[in-house]
């Protein structure tokens, strides 16, 4: 009788979904947001999206080369990287400031923490923030829309919300406005979210839930909930960042707790900080909670035991 009896080493339980597969999903979703922004902003934005996406797959190859470590570029995860990275920059940002952020992202963020899976925080969020601290400039000097139609006056929607009126609300899902690539075309980036619902990529507890406290938040301080959901990064960050696998929490209480505090730091930054956008800082921020929200909300009563106690002898 032949012996049935297999040991081997966890995991236990697979998936036919690859993290190559996952990652080529998040691309196909970020492409109709591309397309709108070459539409809107024009050709430079492609090409700046190249360059972030070739620089990011650069890094990843040189730097595990370098270190001896297993290649991952087939997973997709740096072009992933790269294109989220491209989405938070200006169309007319120089390329060799954007090959700075792509090397923040990869090297610092993901590959000198042990690479994917153990980066603690989102490797575009932190080379955006980067960069915006050390090219505040050019990264505020948001060009306007190339097809012509600029039917907003001002850079950006959130530097003039009380200005906003019904009749932009269009023009806000349209995208045809100044910002960064990712933060122009609301309806792609809806779209693209969704395709990531619908293909269970993501889970909809952390977007909408984000999504939501910021509407909550705008109607309390005042504002148009419409205007700041479709203005600045919000949806990028929500679908796209938010959700990452590895700095986003794993149990669903976890996510609730997770989204409730990125809508309400984003909203507090947007409304008494000096910053017009809080998405970016919010995301960050949260990203460095994670490890404890999801020890404070996992499901395992007993592992939660284990933690009290050790907390108790620990004070003792």
């Amino acid at each position: 009788m032949a012996n049935k009896l297999i040991v081997t080493a966890a995991p236990h339980i697979t998936s036919a979904d690859s993290t190559q597969k996952i990652m080529q999903r998040v691309c196909i979703a970020l492409v109709p947001t591309l397309i709108a922004s070459v539409f809107i902003f024009g050709i430079n934005s492609l090409i700046l999206t190249a360059v972030t996406v070739a620089a990011c797959v650069f890094f990843e190859w040189a730097y595990c080369k370098l270190v001896g470590r297993e290649i991952p570029v087939a997973d997709f995860s740096a072009v992933v990287t790269g294109m989220l990275l491209a989405f938070n920059l200006p169309a007319t940002f120089p390329w060799w400031m954007a090959i700075v952020g792509a090397f923040i992202a990869i090297v610092i963020v993901k590959q000198l923490f042990g690479g994917l899976g153990y980066n603690f925080a989102n490797p575009a969020i932190v080379a955006r923030i980067a960069l915006a601290m050390g090219f505040a400039s050019r990264m505020t000097n948001f060009p306007k829309p190339a097809n012509g139609i600029d039917a907003l006056a001002s850079a950006t929607p959130l530097a003039v919300p009380g200005q906003l009126g019904a009749g932009e609300y269009v023009t806000l899902l349209l995208g045809n406005h100044g910002g960064v690539l990712g933060e122009t075309c609301a309806i792609t980036i809806l779209l693209g979210g969704i395709y990531l619902i619908v293909t269970k990529v993501i889970s909809p507890m952390i977007p909408v839930t984000y999504l939501a406290t910021v509407a909550v938040l705008s109607v309390c301080f005042g504002l148009d909930p419409i205007v700041q959901l479709l203005s600045g990064g919000l949806m990028l960050g929500a679908f796209f960042m938010a959700t990452d696998y590895v700095t986003s929490p794993t149990t669903d209480k976890g996510k609730l707790v997770f989204g409730i505090g990125l809508g309400f730091i984003t909203m507090m930054i947007r409304k008494f900080g000096t910053m017009n956008e809080g998405v970016s800082f919010a995301i960050l921020l949260m990203n460095l909670l994670v490890p404890y929200i999801d020890v404070l909300t996992r499901q395992d009563k007993l592992g939660i035991a284990k933690v009290k106690k050790e907390k108790e002898g620990a004070a003792k």
